[in-house]
């Protein structure tokens, strides 16, 4: 399972874990599946019906039909960028933020599925995603998305131990209040309010931290929680 660190705009440093190449196939087979059945109940359909005229079980045919060419656009733009398969796999599409995509990042990368999957079989998909390192095939590569997995447990010493430049100053000897699950929990809700875009939770998880330090601060909401984070874990290494 390959691990890489993205920066956002505020320069906060984010592990995605991405999906494993056997994982996304997987997800795309039982998708296929379901496709399968899908179609077998149309065929079962049309051929109850076939007292129709050719023109009306066109009609009745492509509009059966409209589901599977966009059964991954559909299931991704509205389940949070999962679809069955994924869901199943227990992995998801995000951008390379590590925020909810765009109905316009969703689209880009199922246009590009025609290349990526339909007519390779899935070959030019699985060396990108082997080549690239971010978990990402023509089409997230161009949609700015790539898809991670949510089944690794994440332990502390993943998320919250980082290494720090020698010449890292921290700015708030206050951090030791905190425990280290309450590192976590911080460090948890703030990706979590990040990929829904709740800027909200994120003032508020600010506003919080900084009263239990009992500081104030000019930063923005994400940056301070993120020398927060740094600063804790700068003074625990240290002690």
């Amino acid at each position: 399972m390959d691990n890489f660190q993205i920066e956002t705009a505020q320069n906060v440093n984010i592990s995605q874990n991405v999906a494993g190449v056997g994982e996304r196939i997987l997800a795309y087979l039982i998708d296929s599946v379901l496709i399968v059945i899908y179609v077998v109940g149309v065929l079962i359909v049309l051929d109850a019906i076939s007292y129709l005229d050719d023109d009306a079980i066109f009609l009745l045919f492509m509009s059966l039909g409209l589901p599977i060419f966009l059964y991954h656009l559909l299931w991704e733009t509205f389940w949070n960028g999962r679809s069955p398969g994924k869901a199943a796999m227990k992995i998801r599409v995000v951008k390379l933020d590590g925020s909810k995509p765009a109905f316009s990042n969703y689209f880009i990368r199922w246009l590009l599925r025609l290349i990526d999957v339909s007519i390779s079989s899935g070959a030019v998909a699985t060396v990108t995603i082997l080549l690239n390192g971010k978990g990402q095939r023509l089409g997230d590569i161009a949609a700015t998305t790539t898809v991670i997995t949510e089944k690794k447990t994440v332990h502390f010493s993943e998320t919250l131990l980082m290494d720090l430049p020698d010449d890292y100053t921290p700015k708030y000897p206050q951090v030791t209040v905190f425990t280290d699950p309450e590192i976590q929990t911080i460090k948890n809700v703030l990706l979590k309010a990040r990929f829904n875009g709740n800027k909200e939770v994120i003032l508020k998880l600010s506003d919080k931290v900084a009263s239990v330090m009992e500081v104030t601060t000019d930063e923005e909401p994400v940056a301070f929680i993120d020398r927060v984070i740094k600063d804790y874990n700068y003074y625990t290494q240290n002690m």
